[in-house]
């Protein structure tokens, strides 16, 4: 615990100054970085970290994109860009399984590219929200806050609530985790959400909340964090490994750490698409 606990007040204490400059360059590279280290991961977990043919295609979108998304102007063009290299990527897959000579199997290619997918939508998340969305640079501070107040009150709850572990949520994929736990981890998501907008709204009075956007936001944010750490997990136990990597002691690797957040980020994307948070006076 103590281990555990040090190595997340460092963690905070790196994430700060990102955060602070977040209209930077810092941003992009911290972002491009963290995308880089996951895909290093994820490749990892599958057997696939030595192989250049396959994995140089997802280290060149992971530092690429950040870059694109801050500073080309244009969003169709970064659209545009995005959906070409999605297909390029999938054709070139395809390519080398073919010529791979039976080198690389289907599952393990499909499985590395749609794992490696969603990691990069959620970290560059992160870039479209801050950058292009009214109040982005407040509300891409939600991936955070939702992902890991979720995880905090979901252990915490269940810990004080679901002593003896007699409702246990999903114990296949994670033996430790209760109902009481993911119930207690949504309720403060959704109060956690409801306490951001009032502090937004406070900090800068152009902008005006939508707590009804908010509270429906926490409890989809929630969900969705919860269903982010259960996915890692299940990738986890798939390939028999405990953790992703050791880059935080005690805690594991970058996707042990951000598994909530890459999820929460990619939910978060898609409702800024559609709904207003605040509204601009």
């Amino acid at each position: 615990m103590k281990q555990r606990i040090i190595t997340a007040i460092v963690a905070i204490c790196v994430l700060i100054p990102v955060l602070i400059f977040a209209n930077t360059v810092i941003l992009p590279i911290a972002v491009a970085l963290c995308a880089a280290l996951s895909v290093f991961e994820m490749l990892a977990c599958m057997g696939l970290k030595k192989e250049i043919a396959v994995s140089v295609p997802f280290y060149l979108a992971a530092g690429a994109f950040p870059f694109l998304i801050r500073y080309v102007k244009d969003r169709a063009t970064v659209q545009a860009l995005a959906f070409a290299a999605i297909a390029v990527t999938l054709l070139y897959l395809f390519g080398v399984l073919i010529f791979s000579h039976g080198k690389y199997r289907i599952d393990q290619i499909g499985g590395a590219f749609f794992s490696i997918l969603y990691i990069l939508i959620g970290f560059n998340g992160l870039l479209v929200v801050h950058d292009w969305v009214d109040g982005g640079s407040y509300l891409y501070l939600i991936a955070f806050l939702g992902a890991w107040v979720t995880d905090s009150f979901a252990y915490f709850c269940g810990l004080l609530l679901g002593r003896g572990g007699k409702h246990k949520l999903i114990p296949d994929v994670s033996p430790k985790k209760t109902v009481e736990g993911a119930v207690g981890g949504t309720v403060f998501c959704i109060l956690a959400m409801l306490l951001f907008g009032f502090l937004v709204e406070r900090a800068d009075g152009s902008m005006q909340a939508n707590y009804l956007i908010f509270a429906v936001a926490g409890l989809f944010i929630a969900v969705v964090a919860q269903i982010g750490d259960l996915a890692m997990s299940v990738i986890k136990r798939t390939f028999g490994i405990k953790d992703y990597g050791k880059l935080f002691p005690g805690h594991g690797g970058m996707l042990d750490r951000f598994d909530s957040v890459i999820a929460v980020s990619v939910v978060l994307t898609v409702f800024t698409s559609f709904f207003n948070f605040f509204q601009l006076s």
